[in-house]
């Protein structure tokens, strides 16, 4: 609790200061204006497909749960999924969202070994598709893209890629993993870091759990195939965000593919800066890339519109759940205890 409130204190002052600074100069008044004159039928679009999104993360927990033998329905799976986004949002490098949803899978039921296996899997197909995506985009947009964009982008590619390669080591080749174990090891030891074995023996556990993952995978070639398919449509659903906005504002002189790419190499960009929510790097990121799409007078609305959609509104929502099943879980304990003292 006190973790989460600390990370939600960050994850506030950042906002309040990337706002601050990107809007210091920017008139209030105006900026609403422009808010006020956009046609609300796509933005109720954008926010739908933003739900829609969240629904094929959903699909692909439920779809590889049942195929370990876990009973789970799409309601539950929806909640975890957004679990997941909150506490992604709120700690660096989206760090503590998997964890907290494998958690509250444990609370419903769950084998915590077949759970971590689910979330794997999504996160390495979300990794393959995050950069595929991309690589492709960045062909469309080139002319877009400064030399501090091109910097932040091989960056951005590069961090996914070494979170993509350490998650196929980890799950397939047991001698390259005990590799990595010893050479990290050895950093520790360089380091003079306390309790070493400890953490060695911690690390050896992890990442077993990701090896006995390749048989099932070796074994069930088309859920994975199913996984990586839904995955890319839940992407291209998330990167439509952006279009709609675009069509919110009246425009029309750029196409979809257009738009939709250029959010693609937006969201690789951004995505492996260790941030909370990449708060700053993302607002920063779509004024520089988006700049030569937006007049000058609408480009800030169109960010916040466009952020405000695609990740504001639903750290709120999940926020919301977050709340709601936590206070759940303390009445839940609180009947428990009730109930076994009486019994006493």
């Amino acid at each position: 609790m006190k973790k989460g409130l600390r990370n939600i204190i960050i994850f506030i002052v950042l906002i309040f200061l990337t706002f601050y600074i990107i809007f210091k100069d920017q008139s209030m008044s105006e900026l609403l204006d422009v808010l006020k004159g956009t046609d609300k039928k796509f933005i109720l679009i954008a926010i739908g497909f933003m739900f829609l999104y969240f629904c094929c993360e959903s699909i692909n927990t439920g779809r590889t749960l049942k195929a370990l033998g876990e009973k789970s329905s799409f309601f539950k799976n929806l909640k975890y999924t957004l679990i997941c986004f909150f506490f992604s949002s709120i700690t660096p490098a989206a760090s503590g969202g998997q964890p907290m949803e494998i958690y509250y899978m444990h609370k419903d039921g769950i084998n915590v070994a077949k759970a971590t296996l689910t979330l794997l899997i999504n996160l390495t197909s979300m990794q393959i598709v995050t950069i595929s995506i991309a690589l492709i985009s960045l062909f469309f947009n080139y002319q877009y893209m400064n030399k501090l964009l091109i910097v932040f982008f091989i960056v951005g590619i590069l961090l996914n890629l070494s979170a993509l390669a350490l998650l196929l080591i980890s799950i397939l080749s047991k001698k390259m993993t005990n590799g990595i174990i010893n050479f990290v090891v050895k950093i520790l030891k360089f380091f003079k870091i306390k309790n070493i074995e400890k953490k060695q023996e911690w690390l050896e556990g992890e990442l077993s759990k990701y090896q006995s993952s390749s048989v099932y995978i070796k074994t069930h070639k088309k859920i994975i195939l199913k996984t990586l398919l839904t995955t890319y449509i839940q992407f291209l659903l998330y990167y439509c965000i952006s279009y709609w906005v675009y069509c919110s504002f009246g425009f029309n002189s750029h196409n979809a593919l257009e738009i939709i790419s250029m959010q693609a190499v937006l969201f690789a960009t951004v995505s492996g800066i260790p941030s909370p929510g990449a708060v700053g790097v993302s607002e920063g990121g779509f004024l520089e890339i988006f700049r030569n799409i937006y007049p000058k007078e609408k480009i800030h609305g169109a960010m916040l519109l466009n952020r405000g959609v695609n990740f504001y509104l639903f750290v709120i929502i999940s926020c919301i759940i977050v709340i709601i099943y936590t206070i759940k879980d303390k009445k839940e304990k609180n009947i428990d205890i009730v109930q076994n003292s009486s019994e006493e």
